[in-house]
């Protein structure tokens, strides 16, 4: 009898989960791969992150658009989350205008909601999507959306007028020689950087390799974060000091090494 009574208490005690420890997902070590083209118009590369295991639901991507690039319109069953991390974007629901998307700028898609997603016309962007799976399902693939649809007027919600504060040209030249911090704003950076014929980021690797060829750490540093803004990974980066270590010289790369690594956190 005594011993019924213990596989009976045996019976009803709660099961217990074997533990799991806690992973880390390092950068660089997910290749980006090219977005299947059934799916994306233009060029896309998608780099996994996370894929949740039961009972979790989440999956992480991070996901770059060149310029013009974007998602077909498709939605998800339990909806989705964007964060911008890098360039301007564009996003769009069934029948709404379409929202420009910048950094920090947090997206949140509804279930079932028809909508697509990527760059603008003139700027790459990057975002990472959390998205949760149904059934095994994370989304339903739709129609391309057509140029016609893409290049639609952007329609954003009012924000408060902000007095603009000083450009970096103004506050490295301004108070010595205020025409040079006009010239870099409005010819380099208002003329030059914003003419079509190379987008942002690769404008933003021309300066960053002419940079680590001539030696010059201090507008480097300025460059890199700009880089950043306009696209380019890390990994990208990397490589680009990598290749011109055989071209400008092994102590200009090892210099713009010292560089990226104080701009990136020493990472």
């Amino acid at each position: 009898m005594k011993s019924l009574t213990v596989f009976l208490a045996l019976l009803v005690l709660p099961v217990i989960a074997p533990a799991q420890d806690i992973t880390v997902v390092r950068a660089g070590s997910q290749p980006p791969q090219p977005a299947p083209a059934e799916n994306f118009t233009g060029v896309a590369r998608v780099t996994r992150l996370v894929d949740a295991a039961a009972p979790a639901r989440a999956t992480t991507a991070s996901v770059a658009f060149e310029r013009g690039a974007r998602t077909a319109w498709h939605t998800h069953p339990l909806g989705q989350t964007l964060i911008v991390t890098a360039g301007t974007g564009r996003v769009q629901q069934w029948g709404g205008p379409i929202l420009e998307i910048r950094p920090g700028d947090a997206v949140r898609i509804p279930p079932n909601v028809k909508h697509w997603h990527g760059a603008s016309p003139e700027t790459p962007m990057t975002h990472l999507a959390v998205g949760e799976s149904l059934e095994g399902k994370t989304v339903d693939w739709l129609e391309k959306v057509s140029d016609a649809q893409f290049n639609a007027p952007v329609q954003n919600a009012p924000v408060a007028a902000v007095p603009p504060g000083p450009t970096r040209a103004q506050i490295l030249n301004g108070n010595f020689t205020p025409k040079l911090a006009e010239l870099t704003d409005n010819v380099l950076y208002g003329d030059v950087w914003a003419r079509p014929q190379l987008s942002p980021r690769d404008r933003s690797l021309v300066t960053v390799a002419a940079l680590v060829a001539m030696n010059r750490p201090d507008q480097l540093r300025s460059h890199v974060v700009r880089a950043l803004e306009n696209g380019v990974t890390k990994e990208e980066l990397a490589e680009a000091i990598t290749h011109l270590a055989f071209y400008a010289g092994w102590p200009n790369a090892v210099s713009a090494v010292s560089v990226a690594r104080e701009v990136l956190g020493n990472n």
